[in-house]
């Protein structure tokens, strides 16, 4: 039998589990995620930085994982939590279980208790702060900790996440060249414009206007990341200085809502966020429902979006601005994942329109 774990949130609800992962004491944001399958996608999706996941599928780990399959570097979450973890895979291409797989990146996993319950509290009354501990078992001083924690509001995570110096990926005798601010970029992202004949220089997130023009980029990608995006004023500033270069730009999810912000829309924080690979995406243009990935917190107000913007996808479930551009320039953003990973590849089409745009726009 695995040793002890709790799970407390800030409403004072305690959850007794089992530790299955690495030990020790966690203090994040608890939010939870929908999609049955792509845990490791989202063990090393960078946007998950400081959060607590729970899984709302029962049964996580059956597959193992795989070195191909990571997003990026290592796991950015700061604990995982299910129903029930497996612990013995059976896949081809797994190297390792997903058990050892924690423990050898430090990430504290909990089973054994009702994630349905603990979604449930967070869908009634919010993302909250949490604390996890495999040491303290004590519930009364694992709830304190967890409200006297002061959150994630206002904290700039990006700093945490974005890459040290510039790299490239892709071929040199690639048809675009796309300058790629890292914000806690995903590796498939990357993929899917290389497969658009893009050559990427991916750049820290605090690159200036100035240095990533210099860059001679044919587009300008703003990627997804971790968090608030208020206090990311050098991104804003930026990407405000960016829009009036008439280079295509094309955000996605923080970058969505960065772009938002530097073009004068405002930002809100969903009650639970929208997390999991089955979000239903309404396109304004073809009258299609997509079926999206998503992971974020915060969305762009449809209340107070600038004249120069105009919404082109809105999400089914509760109306959250999906998808906007520019009335005039080639920008664009989307508020989902469309590279997948994990998830459907109904939105894969958004970077052939990247592309397009970047065609059309060639100097």
């Amino acid at each position: 039998m695995n040793p002890p774990a709790l799970v407390a949130l800030a409403d004072g609800s305690v959850f007794e589990g089992r530790s299955v992962g690495s030990t020790g004491d966690s203090l994040g944001e608890m939010v939870f995620n929908t999609s049955m399958t792509g845990y490791q996608e989202i063990l090393t999706d960078p946007s998950y930085a400081g959060q607590i996941v729970s899984m709302t599928y029962p049964h996580i780990g059956n597959y193992g994982v795989n070195p191909e399959d990571d997003e990026s570097s290592r796991p950015h979450v700061v604990a995982f939590l299910m129903k029930q973890c497996c612990p013995r895979p059976s896949n081809q291409r797994a190297t390792q279980g997903l058990i050892e797989y924690m423990q050898q990146h430090g990430v504290i996993g909990v089973e054994g208790f009702d994630t349905r319950e603990l979604t449930r509290r967070v869908r009634i009354h919010g993302v909250m702060n949490a604390a996890v501990s495999t040491d303290d078992l004590d519930s009364d001083s694992l709830v304190s900790r967890a409200r006297e924690w002061s959150g994630l509001d206002g904290v700039d995570l990006v700093r945490d996440v974005t890459c040290a110096e510039p790299y490239e990926v892709g071929s040199g005798e690639a048809r675009f060249h796309v300058v790629a601010f890292d914000f806690g970029i995903k590796r498939n992202i990357l993929r899917r414009l290389v497969e658009e004949q893009c050559r990427v220089t991916v750049v820290p997130a605090t690159t200036t206007a100035a240095d990533a023009l210099a860059l001679e980029p044919d587009g300008i990608f703003l990627s997804n990341g971790p968090g608030d995006p208020r206090p990311l004023h050098y991104a804003i500033e930026t990407a405000a200085a960016l829009s009036e270069s008439g280079k295509p730009i094309f955000g996605i999810c923080l970058g969505h809502e960065i772009l938002g912000l530097a073009l004068g829309a405002e930002i809100f924080h969903l009650k639970f966020g929208h997390r999991g690979a089955n979000h239903p995406v309404k396109e304004h243009l073809s009258g299609r429902v997509l079926i999206t990935s998503e992971n974020h917190g915060w969305g762009i107000s449809s209340d107070h979006l600038p004249d120069c913007l105009e919404v082109t996808r809105v999400n089914l479930n509760d109306g959250c601005v999906e998808g906007m551009q520019h009335r005039e320039l080639p920008i664009f953003s989307i508020q989902c994942h469309p590279e997948a990973s994990p998830g459907p590849h109904d939105s894969y089409h958004l970077f052939g329109y990247f592309a397009e745009l970047m065609k059309r726009h060639a100097a």
